[in-house]
């Protein structure tokens, strides 16, 4: 396979925010997603919000777990830190690094089988303990990495590609996050950078636990059983020199949606997926309310879009652990080791 690399050289006049970086110092790699893919946009909408918040990217942390979805954080931020986890296994991960060094930010980044299957027990506790943290789900419904099983935030009623039904309730991630009080909750689309950005941009201003779920269109899959167009088929029946998958590139979807309207915009595999914009006038500091906004758009077959619900003044890990504001990972030895009359002390308290 042969691997392109992105020129490092750019246009003397292209425009440098205010710590002097251009849009380019906040890209990555090349992607290796489909063409098309929506991940790619949500990658782009990234790199868009951090050049214009003026974020030097080695403040940045950015975490993944495993999937589509969790390829992406190495085509955004290249000069950043970087952790790729196991399945599922990102909020943890990330957890333990935020408490060790509090003065970066963290950007984590997840899908909807990442999150919603193996991963629901994570996603819970880093909602509810408040971690300092934008956690990114790029939604498809479907597990694009092993091509198109239903993954758990599939709409019950939904058709596969090959024409199953999904008989199994929905994983409602933003009804969760609201629940377990997530203090910045919203959902956008990956085809609506203009709502996306600034999104995004929120998230990474708001201190606390910022959860946005992004629908993420896949748009090609096709590794079943009994397929002979499937890579264990094929590699079981083809005994080749190199190995060169390919899938067709599909042209990627976009719309526009007036606030208080909705669009019904239809997928590549012929399905309809209607988005409904938030009214100018919506409220989304009452968090009781926006649990049933959400619902309601459910019941209407409809998927609200943009920021659902936010808490000012909110508190963080930090803040209820009362740790040091100086980040553990530069604590001192005298701090950390304070003496032996320190040590009574504390162990007389305990008494």
């Amino acid at each position: 396979m042969t691997y392109i690399a992105k020129p490092k050289l750019c246009h003397p006049t292209l425009a440098r925010n205010k710590v002097g970086y251009t849009r380019r110092d906040y890209e990555g790699k090349i992607s290796t997603l489909c063409a098309g893919c929506g991940h790619d946009s949500i990658s782009a909408a990234i790199i868009q919000a951090c050049w214009e918040l003026d974020i030097e990217p080695h403040r940045v942390a950015k975490l993944s777990g495993i999937g589509c979805s969790s390829k992406t954080p190495d085509y955004f931020l290249g000069a950043s830190h970087g952790f790729n986890t196991v399945h599922g296994r990102m909020p943890s991960v990330l957890t333990g690094a935020n408490l060790a060094n509090r003065d970066l930010l963290y950007l984590g980044v997840s899908g909807d089988g990442d999150s919603a299957s193996i991963g629901l027990g994570q996603f819970a506790h880093v909602m509810r303990r408040g971690v300092n943290m934008v956690y990114i789900v790029e939604n498809n419904g479907v597990y694009g990495l092993t091509k198109g099983q239903f993954s758990a935030t599939a709409d019950r009623g939904a058709p596969s590609k090959k024409g199953a039904v999904n008989a199994d309730s929905a994983v409602d991630l933003i009804g969760m996050a609201l629940q377990l009080g997530a203090t910045y909750v919203a959902r956008g689309f990956s085809g609506d950078k203009a709502q996306l950005v600034p999104l995004i941009k929120g998230a990474i201003t708001h201190h606390g636990a910022a959860f946005l779920d992004v629908v993420s269109p896949c748009v090609a899959f096709n590794n079943h059983a009994g397929s002979t167009r499937s890579y264990d088929y094929a590699r079981e029946h083809n005994e080749a020199v190199s190995r060169i998958d390919f899938i067709s590139p599909r042209d990627e979807i976009t719309v526009e949606v007036a606030a208080g309207e909705f669009v019904d915009v239809e997928q590549h595999d012929g399905s309809v997926l209607r988005l409904r914009k938030l009214r100018a006038d919506y409220d989304p500091c009452d968090r009781v309310r926006a649990m049933a906004h959400v619902q309601a758009s459910q019941a209407r077959g409809e998927v609200a879009t943009g920021l659902l619900y936010v808490k000012a003044g909110a508190r963080d890990l930090h803040d209820a652990l009362n740790t040091s504001l100086t980040p553990l990972n530069a604590l001192t030895e005298t701090s950390l080791c304070p003496g032996k009359a320190t040590l009574d002390q504390l162990n007389a308290s305990l008494r």
